[in-house]
């Protein structure tokens, strides 16, 4: 595979800044995932923290060098982070749990795979045009896919999320794909500092009409511009997908059979690792397949 990524995480008026973001690859596969640690709530960096630390560490387990079932990957991946928070909350005695967003996808062969949990979002954009975006876990976002309108005086706030990793009940995990690819597709992950400033129609455009090295910094600029002093942290991962075997970018080609490159800090933090032992990972999975299985059956 080949493919060009840029990153970028900038702070707003926060007092910290609670986005992480970062991807890894292996010879055949790459993750790419950004996470937003919620305020209001405890230690929401180390939540976006501990999360792509357990995507990447499952990754690397998983991809050898390829990923059997993507989405299957995702979701329960997705799961057993929202239990490392837990884990993390219970051993250190906190009252309440550190809780975050989080977005990921997975590119294989010349396919994608995507999920989310909360309000970080990817867009994914093709000639100009917008493919495909999540739809946050919001009310606000809701009520508009169900094509509800307020009331008089009736508003929904849109920082208001209905599910998140690290809450009391188990995380609303939706995924999409596979999506086949064509070189030149641009893929982008963002924080709600982003989208919650910049219009889709603005993000496609300027997306799709520089290379995005450029698209990018320009996009989180403007962003934090509007945002003001009191505006939100902004991050974006954004990926260009060049095909396979065709030259640029970055190359999976020079990996091994058991290679891996990570940018994500700490993604094979030995701590985390051994929690993370084969048996909870079954059990983990067992429960989350059981859940998958009754809800199947419920609808029939």
């Amino acid at each position: 595979m080949r493919f060009s990524v840029f990153q970028v995480s900038r702070r707003g008026g926060r007092e910290t800044n609670e986005d992480r973001m970062g991807y890894c690859y292996t010879q055949e596969a790459g993750l790419f995932a950004l996470a937003d640690g919620m305020g209001g709530h405890p230690e929401g960096e180390v939540a976006a923290q501990i999360a792509l630390q357990t995507l990447a560490a499952l990754f690397q387990q998983e991809a050898r060098p390829a990923i059997p079932d993507p989405q299957r990957f995702l979701h329960e991946s997705i799961v057993v982070a929202h239990q490392q928070l837990l884990r993390y909350a219970a051993s250190r005695g906190l009252s309440d749990t550190p809780r975050t967003t989080v977005v990921a996808c997975i590119l294989q062969g010349n396919q994608a795979w995507w999920a989310h949990c909360g309000d970080s979002r990817l867009y994914l954009v093709r000639s100009a045009r917008l493919i495909a975006r999540t739809r946050d876990h919001s009310y606000s976002e809701l009520q508009e896919a169900l094509g509800r309108a307020p009331r008089a005086g009736e508003a929904f706030n849109r920082n208001v999320l209905f599910t998140c990793l690290g809450s009391p009940g188990r995380p609303m995990v939706d995924g999409q794909g596979p999506l086949t690819l064509e070189p030149a597709d641009r893929l982008l992950l963002c924080s709600d500092g982003l989208w919650g400033s910049v219009e889709d129609g603005e993000i496609v455009e300027q997306l799709a009409g520089q290379p995005i090295s450029e698209a990018v910094p320009e996009l989180v600029e403007q962003a934090l511009r509007r945002g003001g002093a009191r505006g939100d942290n902004v991050t974006v991962l954004a990926v260009e997908w060049e095909g396979e075997g065709s030259p640029g970018g970055d190359t999976t080609q020079n990996l091994g059979n058991s290679g891996f490159a990570s940018t994500i800090q700490g993604a094979l933090d030995a701590d985390l690792v051994a929690a993370m032992d084969e048996e909870e990972i079954e059990r983990s999975v067992r429960e989350i397949n059981e859940a998958i299985r009754v809800r199947g059956a419920n609808r029939r």
